[in-house]
């Protein structure tokens, strides 16, 4: 298999007065030929204007170092499977197409989603809100869509099994919309076999969704033993799926056309411990060595 062929980036930051063009850069920084990004803070709903994220000039370096799609991260505070207040969930709703809108104006035609959490309302009601969120928000020709990410199963997240995003497709009417984003150390903290036998993984997931509908994979190693339910990201190698089990997943025959984004702890500086750098060139380049 040809390296090139593989599309690998990482989280990148969008800040500064380049913003989305900043955001290309860091990426070639480190040797990146895909990544990922959030279109404001992930912790709150202030955004800047499109007009001011600098996104010709981005696509323009896309272009120009044949970097083909980018994806965006939906923010964390949006819990569409929020049945027990109305406010909550009203503001996944809203936000959710925004940022909806936000993506497909930037060129990205994917956003990661983290599915929620029931917040003891049950698994029932929580998938039943997602749909209902996801039914209000995507509409037939959206140039975006949603890919739903797989959880650790920590608290009373919702998306930890395979089979919980499968009752969510269900229930969507555009489901040709919804796609999924893998991570890997989820699932090993769900209790996926992902660093024993990935293939068996796969053989599950397809059975259930189909392999067509992964249309991205966030790459990191875990810092908690299998099943864990902790989702706890360590850098490649240092936690219990391992490097062998991830550079697989990287060149997986199967995965070649999926995107895949490194999610990994940044690494304090050797002479200053209390600042920290990215790790993602070199965790880059190691993955993708035959």
């Amino acid at each position: 298999m040809e390296q090139q062929k593989i599309k690998l980036g990482s989280h990148v930051g969008m800040n500064g007065k380049d913003m989305f063009a900043g955001s290309v850069r860091e990426a070639l920084s480190y040797g990146a030929n895909t990544f990922m990004i959030y279109t404001g803070a992930p912790q709150n709903t202030r955004r800047k204007e499109l007009a001011q994220l600098h996104i010709e000039a981005g696509h323009a370096l896309m272009e120009q170092n044949g970097i083909e799609e980018f994806i965006v991260h939906a923010p964390y505070i949006i819990n569409p499977a929020n049945s027990v207040n109305p406010a909550t969930f009203e503001l996944a709703v809203n936000f959710l197409r925004l940022e909806l809108d936000r993506s497909s104006s930037m060129g990205s035609r994917i956003l990661v989603l983290h599915p929620g959490s029931h917040v003891g309302a049950g698994k029932e009601k929580g998938i039943r809100k997602i749909a209902e969120c996801i039914n209000t928000v995507l509409e037939a020709g959206s140039e975006c869509m949603i890919a739903l990410e797989t959880m650790a199963g920590k608290g009373s997240e919702i998306g930890s099994t395979f089979e919980d995003l499968a009752e969510i497709y269900d229930q969507v009417g555009q489901s040709n919309l919804l796609r999924v984003c893998m991570d890997t150390c989820h699932m090993h903290d769900a209790g996926y076999p992902v660093s024993e036998d990935f293939d068996s993984v796969l053989e599950t997931f397809d059975r259930l969704l189909g392999l067509s509908q992964i249309a991205a994979i966030h790459i990191n190693d875990s810092k908690n033993p299998r099943g864990a339910g902790k989702d706890r990201h360590a850098n490649i190698g240092e936690g219990y799926i391992g490097y062998e089990a991830l550079h697989r997943i990287v060149h997986h025959p199967a995965l070649v056309k999926v995107p895949k984004i490194l999610e990994t702890p940044y690494r304090p500086l050797p002479d200053d411990p209390s600042k920290t750098a990215a790790p993602y060139k070199e965790e880059i380049a190691w993955l993708l060595q035959p």
